[in-house]
């Protein structure tokens, strides 16, 4: 192999290794959860990235009860009970893959707006990077069946009403916008009813279009509204955080092998 030959394949090679660990897939799998099922009182660092996290407890002087914002981490798999009291678990029963954990992010519209976020230690190109979103058990069957009271069913008494829930990702780098990435976790504006949905897979989202970020921020929008802003709980769960992407080969470089990454436990 010529001089100039073996420069461009540790030059390649270089550009592997950058890849390989920018790819690093944030899975929270090594979180344990203990007989509580789930954290939700400090943020989860890792690998570069934290996920917020606004606790306060119930002895909080003027907020005399627990609440909080930002992500939990859990392994709740109950799927059939509504409520606030469920507001862990995912809708899928599980984590991405039939992984155990994952998390759940809460967007507190009305005090904290810009609390639900993941801050990068460096600036970091999300090209061809993502991660698997879901409901939780509690959206889901809020916009499911309404709370009285309080949410109305998506689709209305008739099924026609065109309701949806949106989760927004938009990236930043240094307090500017970079870009924004949409999920629909409902959408029933469908002309053909059939085609309604209440996401209940794990869904890929690419967030090349966020660019180069130092922070992600998330917030959401519906159309089941009131004097206090969105009825419909703001909940969604999050797994396999900038995981390999599925359509990532690379050329074998120096020893000529053919290098393939595949991103796994990804559902449509």
């Amino acid at each position: 192999m010529t001089t100039q030959k073996i420069a461009i394949a540790a030059s390649i090679t270089g550009i592997f290794i950058s890849t390989v660990h920018a790819a690093t897939s944030i899975t929270f799998e090594e979180v344990n959860l203990g007989t509580q099922g789930y954290i939700n009182n400090i943020p989860y660092s890792t690998d570069g990235a934290t996920l917020s996290n606004n606790y306060h407890p119930a002895s909080t002087p003027g907020e005399p009860w627990e609440s909080w914002s930002g992500f939990a981490i859990s392994n709740k798999t109950n799927t059939a009970t509504p409520g606030f009291g469920n507001q862990y678990s995912s809708y899928t029963g599980g984590g991405a893959g039939s992984s155990a954990n994952f998390a759940v992010g809460y967007w507190d519209a009305a005090f904290n707006p810009t609390g639900t976020r993941i801050n990068f230690v460096t600036s970091t190109n999300l090209l061809g990077m993502g991660a698997d979103f879901t409901n939780t058990t509690y959206t889901a069957l809020d916009m499911m069946n309404g709370t009285s009271g309080v949410s109305k069913k998506f689709g209305g008494v008739t099924g026609n009403d065109p309701d949806y829930l949106r989760l927004t990702l938009t990236g930043y780098l240094n307090n500017l916008v970079t870009g924004n990435a949409d999920i629909y976790l409902a959408d029933f504006r469908f002309a053909n009813n059939t085609q309604d949905y209440i996401l209940d897979t794990w869904k890929y989202v690419d967030f090349s279009n966020l660019g180069t970020v130092d922070e992600i921020r998330f917030t959401m929008t519906s159309t089941d509204n009131g004097m206090f802003g969105i009825n419909t709980p703001t909940y969604f769960a999050i797994d396999n955080l900038v995981p390999e992407p599925s359509s990532l080969a690379l050329c074998a470089v120096a020893g000529g092998f053919l290098l393939r990454r595949r991103r796994v436990g990804k559902t449509a």
